[in-house]
């Protein structure tokens, strides 16, 4: 509550709440006919629910976390990407050491272990630093989060198990080439 000398922009309107059991839809028409049988002058606008107010109140703040889980898609997106042509490259740049490898008895495991493990660095260098700088600038966005913490540990895990699992979905192809590799025709190419 703010006095009118405290707001001088306030619209000089006087409103009504009213709680209910039944459907808000069907009562405010009785409530506006209550009021215009009590004052026929008396204009009657603004009807909503508490649910229509508090969506009107919070949708700002609802388009901002819309447009960072976008931006938080496309960079997921991005991060896969070049780790998969990053990755992609290095087989087929390091396909000679892996076909010599292989000539030499690594084992199909051995070759998948090779690619995955190089992945699984890159990607575990990431999350930690992500989630170091993420902690770092997390009070920065504490004014945004709605029922979670900015250090909220769960979150942070949800977060590593998922860019891991997309880093391991990125990560499978080139690994899965490389194990697939003829170490005969690699040979002969040398």
């Amino acid at each position: 509550y703010l006095l009118e000398s405290q707001w001088p922009w306030a619209d000089r309107t006087l409103s009504l709440v009213v709680r209910t059991k039944t459907d808000s839809a069907t009562l405010s028409k009785s409530v506006e006919r209550v009021v215009r049988s009590i004052d026929p002058d008396q204009p009657v606008f603004r009807v909503a629910t508490l649910e229509q107010l508090l969506a009107a109140s919070t949708a700002r703040t609802r388009l901002v976390m819309a447009l960072f889980q976008a931006f938080g898609a496309i960079a997921l997106l991005l991060a896969a990407i070049g780790l998969y042509g990053l990755l992609a490259g290095s087989v087929v740049e390091r396909q000679g050491e892996i076909g010599v490898r292989a000539a030499l008895g690594a084992t199909r495991r051995d070759l998948l272990r090779l690619v995955l493990g190089r992945g699984l660095v890159l990607t575990l260098v990431g999350i930690v630093s992500g989630a170091l700088l993420a902690a770092l600038g997390a009070r920065f966005l504490e004014s945004l989060l709605f029922e979670v913490s900015s250090h909220d540990l769960a979150t942070y895990a949800a977060v590593s198990a998922l860019l891991l699992a997309v880093a391991l979905l990125a990560t499978w192809v080139p690994a899965h080439r490389a194990a697939r590799v003829d170490p005969a025709k690699v040979l002969r190419k040398e």
